[in-house]
């Protein structure tokens, strides 16, 4: 297992899969840790993914300080792992509230960002939130499925305040692009490896200057790819275009048929779509300098 210190002398973990160009890799939660990720649907057999567990997560250690879990702070972990791997730029995948990270990094750090892929990210860093009533509709999309009534009530319970662990474990069909035997076994996967300390920790107040960063996101010259599942309703695909829409010439692709982890629903498409953005943004986009 490959460890690096950070700034404040945490040990952090990183898992290596595949074997290539590295493409370093934020998972969601927020703070979960990598697992989850797999192989990204195959994309290890393309690309050297260096998946990270954050602090408190996976193999990593919990730090002294619990306020190090905030989003902006985690900013320095990124950059000690870019420093440990000697990478004078790196390539990015940030998904789910890992993608937060991933564009705090990049507006930190934009010259040492080859390329950022954002896979249904978050959108809290720049304020792009769905309002309530265009997930409503969103979540219409998927009416004919046997499991949308007792969903749909769940979300509007969720939206209404009144929410319970029940309810919350209720709205997960809403997530993946088919509610089968797969998709409930990777969300308890992704249930079992959270820190929920460290969750409620990473948006807290001061976590996120929006105004700030889409400033930041207007400058940023690296190619960018932001891929939405069609089926997600946590990262709409009209969230994910107003966020493609702040970069100077960010592609956006919306996976057909896929929901909040396109990997998982279909592996080819995403794996696809992935390779093609790097092979399109170019040799001069790569990540240079050594990897352990």
């Amino acid at each position: 297992m490959p460890y690096y210190s950070a700034h404040d002398a945490t040990r952090l973990a990183y898992h290596i899969s595949g074997a290539g160009d590295p493409l370093i890799c934020l998972p969601g939660g927020p703070m979960q840790d990598a697992t989850y990720l797999g192989d990204l649907g195959g994309l290890a057999a393309h690309r050297r993914l260096i998946l990270m567990d954050p602090r408190g997560t996976g193999d990593s250690d919990r730090p002294g300080d619990p306020a190090t879990y905030r989003c902006d702070r985690l900013v320095d972990d990124v950059e000690a792992l870019r420093e440990h791997l000697g990478l004078d730029r790196v390539d990015l995948l940030g998904h789910s509230a890992g993608g937060n990270l991933a564009v705090l990094y990049a507006t930190r750090h934009p010259h040492r960002v080859a390329r950022l892929l954002l896979i249904a990210p978050s959108t809290k860093a720049v304020d792009l939130e769905p309002t309530p009533q265009a997930r409503l509709e969103a979540a219409k999309l998927r009416a004919g499925e046997p499991w949308f009534p007792e969903a749909f009530a769940a979300l509007q319970q969720l939206q209404a305040g009144t929410a319970t662990a029940a309810t919350w474990e209720a709205v997960d069909p809403f997530m993946f692009g088919r509610w089968d035997d797969a998709a409930r076994a990777f969300q308890k996967l992704c249930d079992r490896h959270r820190n929920d300390e460290a969750a409620a920790v990473f948006g807290a107040e001061g976590a996120y200057d929006p105004e700030a960063t889409r400033a930041a996101l207007g400058r940023f010259a690296a190619p960018v790819l932001v891929l939405a599942g069609e089926l997600d309703l946590n990262t709409l695909p009209s969230a994910a275009a107003a966020y493609a829409a702040l970069f100077p010439a960010a592609e956006l692709v919306v996976q057909p048929g896929a929901g909040h982890s396109p990997w998982l629903d279909d592996p080819d498409a995403f794996v696809t779509a992935v390779t093609a953005f790097l092979e399109r943004s170019g040799l001069g986009g790569r990540s240079s300098g050594r990897t352990s």
